[in-house]
């Protein structure tokens, strides 16, 4: 077999896989093309392990190697997923993306965009400036996110659910 077959199969696997990282929005599917393009680069190493078989030795070692490594990857991508919607109710990337935009300088006590000696707390509350007061469950004395105004099934408080901003 010619080494042009695999390779543009790889490479046709490899150019999907880079349109599904940079065109979806949900988390999964991300993970899904990131998958994609190991196994792009598994079949490219496999097959120039087969037309280099005299010389080197080393492509089907190092499939073994990535395969191991997209397991542990999916593994974990896939905690973190779940961890993310189980706080957020979402996996969609845009939702997520506001989590790590910096704070308005306008919302910290010395306006010096959170470097200074309050770590960006608001001067209004006691919460973090990243925080998001509607989407994120009120912290108790006891820090585990637990209220009394729970919604009845053992699951904390949330100010959505209450009906208001509080």
């Amino acid at each position: 077999m010619h080494i042009v077959y695999p390779a543009v199969v790889s490479a046709l696997l490899f150019s999907i896989g880079v349109y599904g990282v940079l065109a979806r929005r949900n988390t999964i599917l991300v993970l899904m093309s990131v998958e994609l393009m190991l196994n792009a680069v598994n079949i490219n190493l496999v097959a120039f392990d087969m037309w280099l078989a005299d010389v080197l030795h080393s492509g089907q070692v190092l499939t073994l190697f990535i395969i191991v490594i997209a397991a542990a990857e999916v593994g974990l991508g896939l905690a973190i997923v779940l961890a993310l919607f189980r706080n957020r109710q979402s996996v969609d990337l845009d939702r997520l993306r506001a989590l790590a935009e910096p704070a308005d300088p306008a919302t910290t006590a010395d306006g010096d965009n959170g470097a200074g000696g309050d770590n960006g707390a608001r001067a209004d509350d006691h919460q973090p400036a990243g925080l998001d007061t509607v989407t994120s469950p009120q912290l108790t004395a006891r820090g585990n996110g637990a209220s009394d105004q729970g919604d009845g099934v053992g699951r904390p408080g949330h100010p959505a659910r209450r009906g208001g901003n509080a």
